[in-house]
């Protein structure tokens, strides 16, 4: 096995040791670390990437506890997670302090480098028709999956145009289409083409014309060098 393999494998087994449930004082004690340092929450409790797109929806990156409750207090009821509800200390912790707080944890999934299943985006936008308001959609670093969420919800939700909703992707956010995340800028781009074509929504778009396995496809090979 060569170093390079050796070394990522030692940082993965690393950093999977920490990446415990909170059963104990001890998982307590690990998953602290792991949310801090593996996770990146040392950052996020300075920077929020926290902004209103619109009345009572927030797009954010992944709270701390004390961002949680600041959020509370500023009357956010309900959280909209799209990192997924696997059993990620990130995730075990951010369910708990929801819970200590009364806040209403939505789990949904997205993806920052690769194309969502139509399922999954359908989903996030059922999510946001039935969420209560006022809300915050977070994903790890709220660039990304937090700003292709927030351009459907401006598209589908507010009805406002493609070439609006597409700013919720850029680098005011930390966002840069010239590395793997691009695949959202290329989903955006492929639905805008066909929209001046036909003048169809986003939403029937996904259910009737999405086909997350083309659009990657085409996205790696005119990519290929993306970070």
């Amino acid at each position: 096995m060569k170093l390079v393999d050796r070394v990522k494998n030692w940082e993965r087994n690393l950093r999977a040791s920490y990446n415990t449930d909170l059963s104990t004082p001890e998982n307590r004690r690990r998953a602290a670390i792991y949310n801090r340092w593996f996770d990146h929450a040392i950052l996020r409790g300075i920077w929020t990437n926290f902004f209103e797109i619109a009345p009572g929806v927030y797009r954010s990156n992944h709270p701390t506890h004390d961002r949680f409750e600041a959020m509370k207090a500023r009357g956010i009821r309900t959280v909209l997670n799209l990192r997924g509800a696997a059993g990620a200390a990130h995730y075990l912790t951010e369910r708990e302090s929801c819970e200590v707080l009364g806040l209403t944890l939505v789990d949904r999934n997205l993806y920052a480098r690769q194309a969502a299943s139509a399922q999954e985006i359908l989903s996030v936008i059922d999510a946001f028709r039935s969420i209560e308001k006022p809300f915050v959609m977070h994903c790890k670093s709220g660039a990304d999956r937090a700003g292709f969420a927030a351009a459907i919800y401006l598209m589908v939700i507010e009805g406002r145009p493609v070439s609006e909703a597409r700013k919720m992707l850029s680098p005011k956010y930390i966002h840069f289409r010239f590395t793997k995340t691009g695949i959202l800028d290329h989903i955006l781009d492929a639905y805008a083409k066909r929209h001046a074509e036909t003048g169809v929504g986003f939403e029937e778009w996904v259910r009737h014309d999405y086909d997350p396995e083309t659009l990657q496809s085409e996205f790696n090979t005119r990519n290929r060098w993306a970070l």
